[in-house]
């Protein structure tokens, strides 16, 4: 009998596992994580490959530095601080003009939408009149 409630309830336990994770939000979650990691691999050589060879290899090479990653002292690797800043800045920045182009593309259809939806109140508008002098005419004509 315990073997067997036992087979039920890993039975069930299998059984909730696989609704928890056939439901939406965890593949969303699954698919979103492995975008941003996969976003984050493109910041990286963003940072690593453009911006710091074009902005800062100046003032790298000034202080007498190769690479911002190697910055350290006393054994303090700072250089490595100041390139997750960095990337994070840059992350920051990107996600910031995202989220100002969605809105931006948000706001014109809300526009649009607001127009046909004055159009459309205008030619109702347009076709009571002509119904309201059509009977009009209609009732003289009596």
């Amino acid at each position: 009998m315990a073997l067997r409630n036992g087979r039920r309830s890993a039975t069930g336990f299998l059984r909730d596992f696989q609704e928890f994770i056939a439901k939406g939000n965890v593949v969303d979650l699954a698919v979103a994580v492995i975008i941003g990691g996969a976003f984050g691999k493109i910041v990286d050589s963003f940072i690593k490959d453009i911006v710091t060879p074009v902005i800062l290899s100046p003032v790298l090479s000034a202080a007498g530095i190769s690479e911002l990653e190697k910055l350290s002292v006393n054994g303090i690797k700072y250089g490595v601080f100041l390139a997750a800043v960095l990337n994070f800045v840059v992350i920051a920045f990107v996600i910031f003009l995202m989220i100002r182009a969605l809105e931006k593309f948000k706001r014109k259809e809300a526009a649009a939408e607001a127009e046909a939806v004055a159009e459309v109140d205008n030619t109702q508008e347009r076709l009571a009149t002509v119904l309201e002098n059509l009977t009009e005419v209609l009732n003289r004509n009596r």
